[in-house]
């Protein structure tokens, strides 16, 4: 069986800065589910962050990219660098995802770790960035496959290859 890595608060675990899941609904995510292919992660805690947390962000707009080249860094909404928490936590999300041979994940947009389409440019206003996050980054450059929640079927339609 295929497995699919999948953001842990998309199904609601309370992993999130706010100590909040942000389950989505979704047939195929259920299917999934049902099916034993989720494997769930949250690089935030997985790198070693607390829950509840500050909001962090990657400043200047750099993206994830940058933040692994180390020319750029994540910093939480007290100022506090966090870049290496970041980075420890892709690094954790790739050993799961090598562990299980995953080809895809499906990770929750917006997120400094796990945004596909988008993250925020480090000034905490809501700017949106279209830059990856940092363990969306790491895995795009493992050859894996990364969706935002609402790419679902077209993630779906990947796994059937």
């Amino acid at each position: 069986m295929e497995y699919v890595l999948v953001s842990s608060c998309l199904l609601g675990a309370p992993v999130r800065y706010d100590g909040r899941g942000k389950p989505f609904a979704s047939d195929i995510l259920q299917r999934w589910v049902r099916e034993g292919r989720v494997v769930l992660v949250c690089p935030e805690v997985e790198g070693g962050l607390a829950v509840p947390r500050p909001a962090a962000e990657i400043a200047g707009g750099a993206g994830g990219r940058k933040v692994l080249a180390g020319e750029a860094r994540v910093r939480n909404k007290e100022a506090c660098d966090v870049t290496a928490e970041f980075i420890v936590g892709a690094q954790n999300a790739m050993q799961i995802a090598r562990k299980k041979n995953i080809r895809i994940a499906v990770l929750k947009e917006g997120s400094p770790s796990c945004g596909s389409g988008y993250t925020y440019d480090g000034s905490f206003t809501s700017t949106r960035i279209q830059q990856p996050g940092v363990t969306t980054a790491l895995l795009q450059e493992a050859g894996i496959q990364v969706f935002n929640e609402q790419q679902l079927r077209e993630a779906d339609e990947l796994l059937r290859i």
